[in-house]
C-alpha cells in the first residue's frame, strides 16, 4: 500500500493520500482544547452522588447537611426530573436518578452543584441515603437459565437471537467441545467524561460535551428535561477517546438539570475512579461451543449457546447480542447451524458498545474451537482454517450471500508466509524478556510459541436501522481563491474523520482549501461515530452533497466561481437492510462485512506465567485506503485494544462490585507491551461503497486475541479457555 494523489483533481491531499491531521500537531502539543477543558464565568461545579451497593432499596435520602453547606447552590433528586426520569439507547429503563432501587454499584442517586469542586465532593458527601441491601444477581447464564430473582419487569433476558440454518441434528466425524470465557474489558479512553452546560435566555440549555452521538443525547436529554428539541442544543466537545464508552448518557442531563435549576453554566469532570462508574464496559461472556467436521476438516455443524452479561440496564445489549449471533460461526462455511445468544440483566455494572461490538467475544470462541478442531484433524491451524473459509458468495448463516470480496484465505496465507522474527540472541537485551524491565527473568524458563486467527465484523448498522448521514457543502470564493465549508453533526473522537472529510471535499470539488465546522446538533443526524460507519456513511453524504454542488457549478471551475455562493445539504443512506426473523435469525440484516487476520509470536516465561508479545503482524481488508497512514494507526490502535484483552485488560467484579477502578489496577499496554507489526493493507472495493471503502476500525480487535492466547497455547500446551490470560492460568494445573 502507497500513499497516492488523486488523478482526476490533482490534489496531493485528497483520496488516497497522507493527508496531514489539522488536529495532530496541537495535540501532539498539548495545545488541544477538550472538553474537560471548558470554561465559563460564574460557572458551578457538578458531582454525581453514586451507590455504594450493586443492588439496595432505598428507604430514604436526607439532603440537610448538603444543602447546609456553603457555595452549595442546588442538590437535587428524581424528584426534581421534571421530564421522564428514565433514559436509554434503545429500550429507556435507566433512570437519570434512582427512585427506589438500585442495580448496580456506581448508579447516580444525587446530584451537587457548587461553586467548588471540592465544595460540591464534600456536600456530596453530606447527603445521608438509607439503603437496605438486596442479594445481587451477578452470573448472566443463571440471570436467563437459572432460578434467580427479576431484575426489571420484563425479566431478566434483554433479547435473545437464535440463528438456525440446514439440519439440526447433523453428526460428524470430528467433534470439538469447549466452553470460553471473557472478562469485561474498560475502553480506557485517556479523556474522562466532561461538559459544561450553560442556562438560555430562551428558558433551554447549550451543552458542550465529549460524546459520540450528538442526536441521540439530544433525544434522551429533550426527554428527562421535558423540554422541546429547539430547547436543547449540543455542540462536541474535545473528545478524548471513545471507543463506544461514550454512546451512552453519562453528565448530558445530570449537568443540564443543575444548569436549569441554578440559572447558571454548571462544569462536570469525572475522575478516573469515576469514569469506571460512569460508563458501560465490554460484555463478558460465557459462550458454549460445538463444531463438528470430516475428517478432513471440513465443518459439518456449528452449535453453540452464547452468555452476554448485559449489567444492570440494556444500553446497547440488543445489538451486542444480534452481532454475536449472526457473527458467531465466523469467516467460515458451515451448512448446519444451530445457535443461540442471549443478553441478560445483572447487577453487574453496564455493559454496551466497545470496539469489536459483540464479535470480539465471538471471535475467541470460534477461533480457539478452530485450533481444536485443526489438532483432532492432524492439520495445521492456518490449513484447517483455509479449508472452511468464505469467499465472495458464501451464504452465512442467516442465508444472507456476502455479495463483495471475502478475502479470508487470502489474509491467512499472507499473515502465515511473512518472515518469522529473529530468535533472541545470546546477549539479550532483558526489555525484550517476559517481564524483564523487571528483572524477573534472564530468559531461563522461556518458550517461543505461534498463533493465528481470523476474524469477521459487520460495518454500519444492522437490522433495518435508518443509517444515514446529513451532510452541508458550501462552495464559494474567499480571499481570491476557492474555499469550502462542510458541516455535519458526525462525531469527531480521534479517529480522523475530519481529515477524511477534508479529503473527500478537496477529491470531488478540486479545492485546496477545506474547513470542518464544529459539529453540533444545528444540522441533521449523523448518527453514531461506532460500528466503523462514519467514514463510509459521512463520507457517503459528502461526498453526495459535494455532487450537488459540482452539478449547480455546470461547466464552471470553482476558480470561476466568482461572487456566487453554492449550498448543498443532503441526507445519505446505504443501502438497505434487513430484521432478523426472530425464529430463525434469518434475514439481509448487515451493509457490509470487514476481514483481517492476525499471526502472533510470543515469549512464555511458563515458571512465572509472564507473557512477551513479540510481533503481532496483519492483514486486512480496507476496501480503499481513503488515508493510508491513517489506516495503519487504525490496525495498530484496534490490535493493541486485543492484545490487552488477551493479557491484560479486565474490570474484576466481586460481587458487583469493581475491585480495580483506577490505572494503577486496570492495565492497559503500554509502548514497551506493543510489539512491531507488520502489516498488509488489501483494496479490494466493495462495489456498494463510496470509494469502495470498508471500515477499517473494528476488525483488528476482534482477530487479535484469539490469535495472541493461540500463540501462548503453542508454548504452554494449557487449554486457555478464558481471556484475560494471567499468570495463574500458565504455572497452574
Amino acid at each position: 500500500m502507497t500513499s497516492s494523489t488523486d488523478t482526476r483533481t490533482g490534489s496531493a491531499q485528497g483520496v488516497g493520500s497522507d493527508a496531514q491531521r489539522p488536529d495532530g500537531v496541537v495535540k501532539v502539543r498539548g495545545e488541544f482544547a477538550y472538553s474537560s477543558d471548558l470554561w465559563h464565568e460564574d460557572m458551578l461545579w457538578g458531582a454525581t452522588l453514586r451507590s455504594p451497593h450493586p443492588y439496595a432499596r432505598i428507604e430514604g435520602i436526607d439532603l440537610g447537611e448538603a444543602l447546609a453547606t456553603p457555595g452549595v447552590y442546588a442538590v437535587l433528586t428524581h424528584a426534581d426530573v421534571p421530564g421522564v426520569n428514565r433514559y436509554g439507547l434503545e429500550h429507556p429503563d435507566q433512570p437519570v436518578l434512582a427512585e427506589d432501587l438500585v442495580r448496580y454499584e456506581g448508579e447516580p442517586v444525587a446530584l451537587v452543584a457548587a461553586d467548588h469542586p471540592e465544595t460540591a465532593r464534600r456536600a456530596m458527601n453530606r447527603i445521608r441515603v438509607e439503603y437496605t441491601e438486596l442479594e445481587p444477581v451477578t452470573d448472566a447464564e443463571q440471570a436467563v437459565t437459572g432460578n434467580v430473582p427479576a431484575l426489571h419487569p420484563e425479566g431478566n433476558v434483554v433479547r435473545h437471537v437464535p440463528i438456525r440454518r440446514g439440519d439440526p441434528d447433523a453428526r460428524a466425524e470430528v467433534v470439538v467441545r469447549g466452553t470460553y470465557r471473557i472478562g469485561m474489558q474498560d475502553q480506557a479512553f485517556l479523556g474522562p467524561e466532561s461538559g459544561l452546560a450553560i442556562p438560555a435566555e430562551d428558558g433551554g440549555v447549550d451543552l458542550y460535551v465529549a460524546t459520540q452521538w450528538l442526536h441521540v443525547d439530544q433525544r434522551q436529554v429533550v426527554a428527562a428535561l421535558g423540554l422541546p428539541e429547539d430547547k436543547v442544543r449540543l455542540t462536541l466537545g474535545g473528545v478524548g477517546g471513545a471507543f463506544g464508552g461514550r454512546e451512552d448518557l453519562s453528565i448530558q442531563v445530570h449537568a443540564c438539570l443543575l444548569a436549569l435549576h441554578t440559572g447558571k453554566p454548571v462544569k462536570m469532570v469525572y475522575n478516573r475512579a469515576e469514569s469506571f462508574y460512569g460508563h458501560v464496559h465490554r460484555h463478558p461472556a460465557t459462550l458454549h461451543y460445538e463444531h463438528g467436521a470430516d475428517a478432513r476438516g471440513r465443518l459439518v455443524y456449528v452449535r453453540a449457546r452464547i452468555f452476554l452479561d448485559g449489567g444492570a440496564y440494556a444500553s446497547s445489549t440488543p445489538a451486542v447480542v444480534a452481532n454475536a449471533a449472526t457473527l458467531g460461526v465466523g469467516p467460515y462455511e458451515a451448512p448446519n447451524v444451530v445457535l443461540d445468544s442471549w443478553g441478560a440483566y445483572t447487577n453487574n455494572p453496564p455493559c454496551g458498545a466497545m470496539r469489536g461490538f459483540g464479535a470480539v467475544q465471538a471471535a475467541f470462541a470460534y477461533e480457539s474451537q478452530m485450533d481444536r478442531l485443526a489438532a483432532a484433524c492432524g492439520l495445521d491451524p492456518v490449513e484447517v482454517r483455509l479449508r472452511n473459509a468464505m469467499s465472495q458468495g458464501t451464504v452465512m448463516p442467516t442465508g444472507q450471500v456476502v455479495d463483495s470480496a471475502a478475502p479470508v484465505a487470502e489474509l491467512l496465507r499472507r499473515v502465515r508466509d511473512k518472515p518469522m522474527p529473529a530468535e533472541p540472541p545470546a546477549e539479550l537485551d532483558l526489555r525484550r524478556m517476559p517481564g524483564g524491565v523487571s528483572n524477573t527473568t534472564h530468559g531461563e524458563g522461556v518458550v517461543r510459541g505461534v498463533g493465528y486467527a481470523v476474524g469477521i465484523k459487520n460495518i454500519c448498522f444492522s437490522e433495518g436501522f435508518d443509517d444515514y448521514s446529513t451532510a452541508r457543502v458550501r462552495l464559494e470564493v474567499l480571499g481570491g481563491e476557492p474555499a469550502a465549508t462542510v458541516q455535519t453533526a458526525a462525531c469527531e473522537v480521534g479517529q480522523g474523520l475530519v481529515t477524511v472529510l477534508q479529503q473527500i471535499v478537496r477529491t470531488e470539488l478540486g479545492v485546496r482549501r477545506v474547513t470542518v465546522q464544529p459539529m453540533d446538533t444545528s444540522i441533521g443526524n449523523a448518527g453514531s461515530t461506532s460500528a466503523s460507519r462514519q467514514t463510509y456513511v459521512t463520507g457517503g453524504a459528502v461526498r453526495a452533497a459535494c455532487q450537488a454542488v459540482r452539478a449547480a457549478l455546470g461547466s464552471l471551475s470553482p476558480d470561476e466561481l466568482g461572487d456566487k455562493v453554492l449550498d448543498e445539504t443532503v441526507e445519505w443512506r446505504h443501502r438497505p437492510t434487513e430484521a432478523l426473523d426472530p425464529e430463525t435469525g434469518a434475514g439481509n440484516a448487515h451493509v457490509q462485512y470487514g476481514f483481517a487476520a492476525h499471526r502472533a509470536v510470543v515469549d512464555v516465561d511458563t515458571e512465572l506465567g509472564l507473557i512477551k508479545v513479540v510481533a503481532l503482524d496483519c492483514a486486512q481488508d480496507v476496501g480503499k485506503a481513503m488515508n493510508p497512514q491513517a489506516v495503519l494507526g487504525q490496525i495498530q490502535g484496534g490490535s493493541a485494544q486485543g492484545l490487552g484483552l488477551a493479557v491484560m485488560e479486565e474490570i474484576q467484579t466481586d460481587g458487583g462490585r469493581i475491585r480495580n477502578p483506577s490505572f494503577t489496577d486496570y492495565l492497559i499496554p503500554t509502548v514497551l507491551d506493543m510489539p512491531p507489526m507488520d502489516i498488509d493493507v488489501l483494496e479490494l472495493a466493495d462495489p456498494h461503497a463510496p470509494y469502495g471503502l470498508r471500515g477499517v476500525g473494528e476488525p483488528p480487535t476482534i482477530s487479535s486475541t484469539p490469535a495472541i492466547v493461540a500463540a501462548i497455547r503453542f508454548a504452554t500446551g494449557k487449554a486457555l479457555e478464558r481471556v484475560p490470560v494471567r499468570p495463574e492460568h500458565i504455572i497452574g494445573d
